[in-house]
């Protein structure tokens, strides 16, 4: 079973790669569906980017950021561990093995739910060891794997919801980053 902690983001994302591969995901990595995710993953990208942007200008937001542990070793973080090891890997289970298998199973509607519920489940253990909210962050992780898994499907490239995946996730480091930065 793959967990967050198994083996280098190298691996992670080749045997995440592989699952995704041997169930015939429909990932549209190569032109023309990889323009389209390239397209739809940087303009998304950008908005996530100043979406929270702004939302450091919110106390409770920033407080958050300010308490955030940050690992010891910020560039592999960002460099391998957020794009990597996050972003890619887990695109590639749960939008692309995931989301494929479930909507096969399931259908077009429910498919994409169960994909985004698993998703948010996922986190669980982040948030117990970080002390966020386990309900709050099941719910706003889960609509986020719906949306990207909506981005995967509308652009027909999961390119888009990497891309997405990793704007927020190095965007939130970076403002934790700054905002730590400061104090």
């Amino acid at each position: 079973m793959i967990t967050k902690d198994s083996g280098t983001p190298a691996v992670r994302a080749v045997v995440s790669t592989a699952l995704a591969v041997a169930v015939r995901a429909p990932l549209g990595i190569r032109p023309p569906r990889l323009w389209s995710g390239l397209r739809t993953g940087a303009v998304t990208a950008g908005a996530v980017v100043a979406v929270v942007a702004a939302l450091t200008a919110v106390p409770r937001v920033r407080t958050g950021m300010n308490d955030r542990r940050i690992p010891a070793d910020p560039v592999r973080w960002m460099a391998l561990e957020i794009p990597v090891a996050t972003a890619w890997t887990e695109e590639m289970l749960f939008r692309g093995v995931l989301q494929t298998v479930a909507v096969r199973a399931l259908g077009p509607t429910v498919g994409p739910v169960v994909q985004a519920a698993a998703f948010g489940l996922w986190h669980i253990p982040d948030a117990r060891r970080v002390g966020d909210p386990v309900l709050g962050t099941v719910v706003v992780t889960g609509v986020a794997g719906w949306v990207f898994g909506w981005l995967a499907k509308h652009s027909g490239s999961v390119v888009a919801s990497v891309l997405a995946h990793a704007a927020f996730n190095e965007s939130a480091a970076v403002a934790a980053l700054v905002v730590q930065s400061r104090r």
